[in-house]
């Protein structure tokens, strides 16, 4: 069986963010954010544009530090630390914006996440299999493993990116949006591959428009609105939240 995540000991609080702030210049995108995630969670992350949701992600995964607060993982306080050391630790994350190096074949971009993506001394042969059962994990068609990235639509772009977050064998997944541009189908498809995951012992914190998305896979729902924390629960707590409901939601019937 494919397996990305290493057990660890159940009821521990993998993820907890304390008075978590970032201010760029003037606007101060997250603003004392405090969030526990635990082993085997699916916390949705949800609000409307410019809430601070990417911003969140990004100083959970090191792509940029926070300003103030605190960043506990797994016991450890990784605040501040460069991405390397982050996903090395098991934290992966996806982009909004799923191409990336363009002249590699699916196959290769893969295989990054495997030989660089924790402390494991993987050779290029065991890389290579781990890939090609990521790959087929994620649904990415066997014909086009040697195809290079650039010459990929957005679904196959998408699986490409999740695959080689997975073979880094991450403990904790960041999700940016993972489901955007793909038709109602394909949604449904990975609202499978998320609970496939999870399954498979990874947490998951994913952050994504697609309501349906949301409340098919999350166990729990963080709102955020102008970079404040204003709601977290249930998903249908959530939802029915007249806060929540003004500020985000609309019309609670289209759900």
């Amino acid at each position: 069986m494919l397996t990305f995540s290493t057990t660890i000991q159940h009821g521990i609080q993998m993820l907890t963010l304390r008075s978590l702030t970032k201010q760029i210049g003037g606007l101060r995108a997250v603003n004392e954010v405090n969030l526990l995630l635990e082993e085997d969670e699916i916390v949705g992350l949800v609000g409307p544009n410019g809430a601070g949701k990417t911003t969140l992600l990004n100083m959970i995964s090191g792509i940029c530090p926070p300003t103030a607060g605190t960043i506990t993982f797994c016991g450890e306080d990784i605040t501040g630390l460069k991405a390397d050391r982050i996903c090395r630790k098991g934290i992966a994350k996806t982009f909004q914006i799923a191409e990336s190096f363009p002249g590699l074949t699916a196959l290769e971009c893969t295989m990054i996440g495997a030989l660089f993506g924790n402390h494991r001394k993987t050779s290029m042969a065991d890389a290579t299999k781990e890939a090609v059962q990521t790959l087929d994990f994620v649904g990415f068609p066997d014909k086009k493993r040697d195809t290079t990235i650039k010459n990929l639509n957005v679904v196959e772009l998408k699986r490409v990116q999740l695959a080689r977050a997975l073979a880094s064998k991450p403990k904790l997944l960041l999700l940016d949006e993972l489901t955007t541009g793909l038709n109602p189908i394909e949604n449904k498809e990975a609202v499978g591959l998320i609970r496939n995951i999870r399954d498979q012992g990874t947490s998951i914190l994913i952050i994504e428009h697609v309501m349906s998305v949301i409340m098919g896979v999350s166990d729990r729902v963080v709102v955020l609105d102008h970079g404040e924390k204003i709601a977290d629960g249930k998903p249908f707590e959530v939802v029915n939240n007249q806060r929540v409901i003004d500020t985000y939601l609309g019309d609670i019937d289209a759900f």
